[in-house]
């Protein structure tokens, strides 16, 4: 079975969704995995694909002239004061392009805030035919792979999975054997990426290496075939954001070397 690939928004950040897929199509991925909540970050473009209809027309055109598919939207984030019903419109979006999934993860409130929340993102999820699998960031509330196992197992959804990002994984000091006790239907995809093999004890320095300085596969010093191997056969999504170089080379020749180094390296 030939192994399937996502092109990560965090990794070509400054393209909208149609030029992101035109790009994702030339170098060879098989989906796109898209923005289209906004969260405003610093810096960060708005891709509000429900309240943009022009731009939203344009991304289902690239889609069919391509044949790219999407594979998932990100992030319905849970924090402090979250009416989760805000995620809607994009969720309705993401059942229009034909998504898969809705990546979420866990940024504020106490355990029985957060697990209410999610679990509600997760019922309003399953009519569009959408899982919602959360991803789990080292500078997060839920930050490690036991607490977001006690998420999944706590609110106990049938559309509720597990997100592992490779980058996320290490920083944790996560156990790669850990994974394969967990149940096989939670894993719907993963995303991959290299980061160095030291893990930085500066939280400016974490933020600086998550949002723009990953590494291609087997340039760094992660583990990344051994977390995989303990994990079921699924498409990887490459987010691998890497600032200078997207600037030095270019949104589409970075996407393709993205690409083009995990199957490499895999």
């Amino acid at each position: 079975m030939k192994q399937e690939y996502s092109l990560a928004h965090l990794t070509v950040l400054g393209c909208p969704p149609p030029e992101m897929t035109y790009i994702a199509a030339r170098a060879g991925y098989d989906y796109v995995s898209i923005r289209p909540i906004y969260m405003g970050l610093p810096g960060e473009p708005d891709y509000s694909l429900a309240e943009k209809p022009q731009m939203l027309r344009q991304f289902k055109r690239a889609l069919a002239s391509t044949g790219v598919r999407v594979h998932d939207i990100e992030l319905a984030r849970v924090y402090e004061g979250l009416h989760p019903t805000k995620y809607l419109p994009a969720m309705e979006v993401a059942a229009e392009v034909g998504a898969r999934a809705v990546l979420s993860s866990i940024w504020g409130g106490e355990r029985e805030f957060y697990l209410e929340k999610f679990g509600e993102i997760c019922d309003l999820a399953r009519p569009f035919g959408l899982t919602v699998d959360l991803e789990y960031v080292p500078i997060a509330t839920v930050n490690n792979l036991a607490m977001a196992v006690d998420v999944l197992r706590a609110v106990d959804r049938p559309n509720a999975g597990l997100m592992i990002d490779t980058h996320h994984f290490h920083r944790a000091r996560d156990n790669a054997a850990d994974l394969a006790a967990l149940p096989r239907e939670w894993f719907h995809f993963a995303q991959i990426c290299d980061a160095p093999a030291e893990i930085p004890t500066d939280r400016n320095e974490m933020i600086h290496v998550l949002r723009e300085a990953r590494l291609y596969l087997g340039e760094g010093g992660i583990d990344v075939a051994e977390i995989l191997r303990q994990m079921p056969r699924m498409p990887y999504s490459i987010e691998l954001p890497h600032i200078e170089r997207a600037h030095e080379l270019g949104y589409a020749e970075h996407a393709f070397r993205c690409l083009e180094t995990a199957k490499a390296y895999l």
